[in-house]
Protein backbone atom coordinates (compact mmCIF):
# COMPACT_ATOMS: atom_id res chain seq x y z
CA UNK A 1 0.00 0.00 0.00
CA UNK A 2 1.64 3.49 -0.73
CA UNK A 3 0.71 6.47 0.80
CA UNK A 4 0.57 9.83 -1.21
CA UNK A 5 0.55 12.94 -0.15
CA UNK A 6 -0.62 16.23 -2.31
CA UNK A 7 -1.40 19.74 -0.61
CA UNK A 8 -5.40 18.86 0.31
CA UNK A 9 -5.91 15.18 0.09
CA UNK A 10 -4.00 12.02 1.24
CA UNK A 11 -4.57 9.01 -1.38
CA UNK A 12 -3.79 5.49 -0.51
CA UNK A 13 -3.09 3.03 -2.98
CA UNK A 14 -3.89 -0.42 -2.21
CA UNK A 15 -3.16 -3.23 -5.16
CA UNK A 16 -6.12 -5.81 -4.50
CA UNK A 17 -5.96 -7.43 -8.02
CA UNK A 18 -3.19 -6.44 -11.10
CA UNK A 19 -5.31 -2.97 -11.35
CA UNK A 20 -4.82 -0.39 -8.72
CA UNK A 21 -7.50 1.07 -6.91
CA UNK A 22 -7.24 4.12 -5.60
CA UNK A 23 -9.29 5.42 -2.47
CA UNK A 24 -9.46 9.19 -1.42
CA UNK A 25 -9.45 8.98 2.17
CA UNK A 26 -9.93 12.97 3.00
CA UNK A 27 -10.65 15.74 0.48
CA UNK A 28 -9.72 18.83 2.54
CA UNK A 29 -8.34 19.46 5.82
CA UNK A 30 -10.50 19.09 9.24
CA UNK A 31 -11.69 22.29 10.87
CA UNK A 32 -11.79 22.90 14.12
CA UNK A 33 -15.61 23.19 14.69
CA UNK A 34 -17.33 20.14 15.52
CA UNK A 35 -20.80 20.97 15.07
CA UNK A 36 -19.56 21.56 11.31
CA UNK A 37 -18.43 17.64 11.22
CA UNK A 38 -21.83 16.18 12.58
CA UNK A 39 -24.18 18.10 10.35
CA UNK A 40 -24.65 15.53 7.56
CA UNK A 41 -24.54 13.00 10.23
CA UNK A 42 -27.74 15.19 12.13
CA UNK A 43 -29.32 15.74 8.72
CA UNK A 44 -29.25 12.22 7.98
CA UNK A 45 -30.95 11.59 11.26
CA UNK A 46 -33.51 14.09 11.24
CA UNK A 47 -34.56 13.29 7.34
CA UNK A 48 -35.11 9.88 8.20
CA UNK A 49 -37.02 10.47 11.14
CA UNK A 50 -39.32 13.06 9.04
CA UNK A 51 -39.93 10.36 6.51
CA UNK A 52 -40.61 7.75 9.32
CA UNK A 53 -42.98 9.89 10.74
CA UNK A 54 -44.72 10.93 7.67
CA UNK A 55 -44.83 7.39 6.71
CA UNK A 56 -46.46 6.27 9.63
CA UNK A 57 -48.76 9.20 9.87
CA UNK A 58 -49.91 8.57 6.34
CA UNK A 59 -51.27 4.98 7.15
CA UNK A 60 -53.08 5.52 10.14
CA UNK A 61 -54.79 8.54 8.11
CA UNK A 62 -55.53 6.39 4.30
CA UNK A 63 -55.65 3.17 6.07
CA UNK A 64 -58.64 1.23 6.16
CA UNK A 65 -60.03 0.36 9.67
CA UNK A 66 -62.41 -3.20 8.89
CA UNK A 67 -61.81 -5.09 12.38
CA UNK A 68 -62.21 -8.72 12.19
CA UNK A 69 -61.40 -12.53 13.90
CA UNK A 70 -59.49 -13.12 10.69
CA UNK A 71 -57.58 -10.41 10.50
CA UNK A 72 -56.50 -10.81 14.12
CA UNK A 73 -55.43 -13.71 14.38
CA UNK A 74 -51.67 -14.42 13.94
CA UNK A 75 -50.26 -15.08 10.66
CA UNK A 76 -47.73 -18.06 9.97
CA UNK A 77 -47.17 -18.38 6.47
CA UNK A 78 -50.65 -19.30 5.25
CA UNK A 79 -51.27 -22.14 7.53
CA UNK A 80 -53.72 -22.14 9.98
CA UNK A 81 -52.67 -21.89 13.36
CA UNK A 82 -52.35 -25.03 15.99
CA UNK A 83 -51.70 -24.33 19.91
CA UNK A 84 -51.11 -21.40 21.66
CA UNK A 85 -48.21 -18.89 20.78
CA UNK A 86 -46.40 -18.78 24.22
CA UNK A 87 -45.72 -22.68 24.65
CA UNK A 88 -42.11 -23.03 25.51
CA UNK A 89 -39.18 -23.25 22.91
CA UNK A 90 -36.25 -25.44 23.10
CA UNK A 91 -33.12 -23.61 24.64
CA UNK A 92 -31.69 -25.03 21.24
CA UNK A 93 -33.11 -22.52 19.34
CA UNK A 94 -31.40 -19.72 20.97
CA UNK A 95 -28.63 -21.11 21.43
CA UNK A 96 -27.87 -21.81 17.70
CA UNK A 97 -29.36 -18.22 17.06
CA UNK A 98 -26.25 -17.01 19.46
CA UNK A 99 -23.54 -19.14 17.68
CA UNK A 100 -24.68 -17.74 14.54
CA UNK A 101 -24.32 -14.63 15.63
CA UNK A 102 -21.21 -14.92 17.54
CA UNK A 103 -19.51 -16.78 13.95
CA UNK A 104 -21.24 -14.17 11.80
CA UNK A 105 -20.00 -11.29 13.51
CA UNK A 106 -16.31 -12.99 13.60
CA UNK A 107 -16.36 -13.81 9.60
CA UNK A 108 -17.23 -9.69 9.11
CA UNK A 109 -13.02 -9.15 10.31
CA UNK A 110 -11.67 -10.84 7.65
CA UNK A 111 -12.69 -8.16 5.49
CA UNK A 112 -10.10 -5.51 6.32
CA UNK A 113 -7.83 -7.88 6.42
CA UNK A 114 -8.18 -9.11 3.08
CA UNK A 115 -8.58 -5.72 1.86
CA UNK A 116 -4.43 -5.31 3.38
CA UNK A 117 -3.58 -8.27 2.79
CA UNK A 118 -0.51 -8.19 0.49
CA UNK A 119 0.63 -5.15 3.04
CA UNK A 120 0.63 -7.54 6.17
CA UNK A 121 3.07 -10.37 4.34
CA UNK A 122 3.74 -13.15 6.22
CA UNK A 123 2.91 -11.75 10.04
CA UNK A 124 -0.92 -10.85 8.34
CA UNK A 125 -1.09 -14.32 7.15
CA UNK A 126 0.31 -16.44 10.41
CA UNK A 127 -2.08 -13.58 12.46
CA UNK A 128 -5.23 -14.97 10.47
CA UNK A 129 -4.19 -18.54 10.27
CA UNK A 130 -3.94 -18.08 14.46
CA UNK A 131 -7.60 -15.68 14.16
CA UNK A 132 -9.31 -18.84 12.07
CA UNK A 133 -7.77 -21.78 14.23
CA UNK A 134 -9.30 -20.28 17.57
CA UNK A 135 -12.76 -20.02 15.63
CA UNK A 136 -12.22 -23.68 14.59
CA UNK A 137 -11.63 -24.68 18.04
CA UNK A 138 -14.54 -22.89 19.62
CA UNK A 139 -16.57 -24.72 16.65
CA UNK A 140 -14.79 -28.08 17.46
CA UNK A 141 -16.18 -27.71 21.29
CA UNK A 142 -19.69 -26.92 20.36
CA UNK A 143 -19.68 -29.79 17.75
CA UNK A 144 -18.21 -32.40 20.75
CA UNK A 145 -20.68 -30.94 23.14
CA UNK A 146 -23.42 -31.74 20.58
CA UNK A 147 -24.80 -28.02 20.65
CA UNK A 148 -24.98 -28.08 16.54
CA UNK A 149 -26.72 -32.06 16.73
CA UNK A 150 -30.65 -31.74 16.63
CA UNK A 151 -31.65 -34.83 16.41
CA UNK A 152 -30.03 -35.75 19.54
CA UNK A 153 -33.32 -36.56 22.00
CA UNK A 154 -32.96 -33.49 25.03
CA UNK A 155 -32.19 -35.29 28.31
CA UNK A 156 -35.54 -36.13 30.27
CA UNK A 157 -35.69 -34.59 33.89
CA UNK A 158 -37.29 -36.17 37.10
CA UNK A 159 -41.06 -34.92 37.58
CA UNK A 160 -41.53 -35.72 40.46
CA UNK A 161 -41.49 -34.46 43.40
Amino acid sequence: MQLVQRKYRTIFRADLTTRRFIVIIACAPMTGNDLQAYTPLLLHLILAMVIAGALLTLSSVVGWRRPSKVKSQAYECGITPTGDAREPFSVKFYLVAIIFILFDVEAIFLYPWAFIFRSLRWFGFVEMLLYIGILLVGYFYLWKKGALDWNRPAARRDRTL
